[in-house]
C-alpha cells in the first residue's frame, strides 16, 4: 500500500510550533487530510484546533509501515509526531 505524507506546521496556544505528519492511503482527498489533521489537534490541550492549507501540504508518497497501515485501516490516517507535539 502507498501512502501521502503531508507535512504539518501548526503554532501552538503559548508560542512555538508543533510540527507532525499526517499519514493518509495515497488516494485520501485533501479535504479529509485537513478533518483528521483538526481531530488530531483536538486531542492536543496546547494546540490551536485550526489547520489550514499553508499548515499542511503534501511532502511524498512512500510504502507504508505496519504500525502505520494498522492505524490507517482503522481511522484512516497516522499521526506522525516529529516536534513539539507533547
Amino acid at each position: 500500500m502507498e501512502v501521502a505524507v503531508f507535512d504539518t506546521y501548526v503554532k501552538k496556544k503559548n508560542g512555538g510550533y508543533m510540527h507532525f505528519d499526517i499519514i493518509v492511503a495515497a488516494n485520501t482527498q485533501y479535504d479529509h487530510v485537513l478533518t483528521f489533521g483538526k481531530a488530531y489537534l483536538q486531542t492536543k490541550q496546547r494546540a490551536s484546533p485550526h489547520i489550514s492549507t499553508r499548515d499542511c501540504r503534501f511532502c511524498h508518497l512512500e510504502e507504508v509501515i505496519p504500525v502505520w497501515e494498522k492505524t490507517i485501516a482503522r481511522q484512516g490516517y497516522y499521526i506522525h509526531e516529529i516536534e513539539g507535539c507533547q
